[in-house]
């Protein structure tokens, strides 16, 4: 290269450098700051989000969604009521918006969920069931979505929230007209319409040892002894700071692991009583860092999921008057104490 050319080059390279565009050398240029989902993929883990398609339209929220993370759960768009509206009528329009999405930053997708009492359309809730119909409605119902999306997601929230506190079953409408069995025949009805999905059940506090938790242990022995394809137990784990620390959250996951499953912690807030308070962030930092340390220390934990990433976005407001700020990052998408807390567990600066 002619000298004249060469000290034209460098000059312009020394104004990138100088401007801040730019940090020296080609390789120092495209450095950047390890991502959650960088530090838990060294520990064989995921580190993911959930989202839901109203907040799509935030460039800003989505850049981070689909750079920090390598997992995500569509917090609505998969179930009932948004995927048959209408008996047999089925729309899969705000599901597949968040698979592209998780395709077009090479996320996988936690699929959420098949069979709830929640959020059911009224033609399912308005009328009553015969035991055959419900049983042959769920079934279509399962099988047709998790055709729908087999080999797109790598696992699904089978059935949710299936307990009470005190271990015992849910009086759902599932629970009411087909008994039990429901759950080993919704399991059985998904791995036969994907079997390659990993299957979970999935409920809120059963973080620590008791009777709820016990409720699932005791129906997971069970469903592997009759060889029904169950893969994992996913452990919400929403804390809120004025209920306490599940403190045997480890033994916890230990237990389950022991049976042969996965475990993951898959809806994660630590929400406080409003104002938050340097005091309280504090605390739900050391939350964030104990529950992330508490899934590394246990081989079949397999990741975390953040109950969508920001309080920007976040359902506790709406659903608990007057708490709040249960997020890693805040409304303005500004990292909080817990963000640095969770990469302080992975391994991280």
């Amino acid at each position: 290269m002619p000298k004249n050319r060469l000290r034209l080059v460098g000059a312009l390279a020394a104004a990138l450098v100088a401007a801040g565009l730019t940090t020296g050398t080609p390789a120092q240029a495209h450095e950047r700051p390890a991502t959650l989902a960088d530090l838990a993929q060294r520990h064989g883990r995921y580190f993911g989000s959930a989202t839901d398609n109203p907040e799509l339209t935030d460039t800003a929220y989505t850049a981070l969604l689909g750079s920090e993370f390598d997992m995500i759960t569509p917090g609505n768009g998969m179930k009932w009521y948004a995927t048959e509206p209408q008996q047999g009528v089925f729309d899969w329009t705000n599901g597949d918006q968040i698979v592209d999405l998780a395709r077009e930053n090479h996320q996988k997708v936690r699929a959420h969920t098949l069979v709830w009492h929640s959020q059911l359309p009224g033609w399912l809730t308005d009328r009553e069931w015969t035991a055959d119909e419900l049983r042959a409605v769920l079934k279509k119902h399962i099988q047709t979505e998790v055709r729908h999306y087999r080999g797109k997601v790598y696992s699904w929230d089978v059935v949710n929230e299936a307990f009470n506190e005190d271990g015992t079953y849910r009086e759902t409408i599932w629970y009411k007209t087909l008994g039990p069995g429901y759950i080993a025949d919704a399991l059985r009805w998904a791995h036969q319409a994907d079997p390659h999905a990993k299957l979970y059940l999935n409920d809120y506090n059963i973080e620590a040892v008791g009777p709820k938790s016990d409720a699932y242990y005791a129906l997971a022995q069970q469903l592997k002894a009759q060889h029904v394809p169950l893969d994992g137990i996913g452990l919400q784990a929403h804390l809120a700071l004025q209920y306490g620390y599940p403190t045997t959250l480890e033994d916890n996951l230990r237990r389950f692991s022991k049976l042969g499953l996965d475990t993951a912690l898959t809806e994660v807030d630590v929400r406080m009583i409003l104002p938050a308070t340097e005091e309280k962030l504090a605390q739900q930092a050391d939350w964030y860092r104990d529950l992330t340390a508490a899934c590394l220390a246990v081989r079949r934990c397999v990741g975390i999921t953040v109950w969508d990433y920001t309080d920007r976005y976040s359902w506790i407001p709406a659903f608990f008057p007057g708490q709040g700020a249960a997020l890693p990052w805040d409304e303005q998408l500004q990292p909080k104490p817990a963000y640095f807390a969770i990469r302080e567990a992975l391994g991280g600066k």
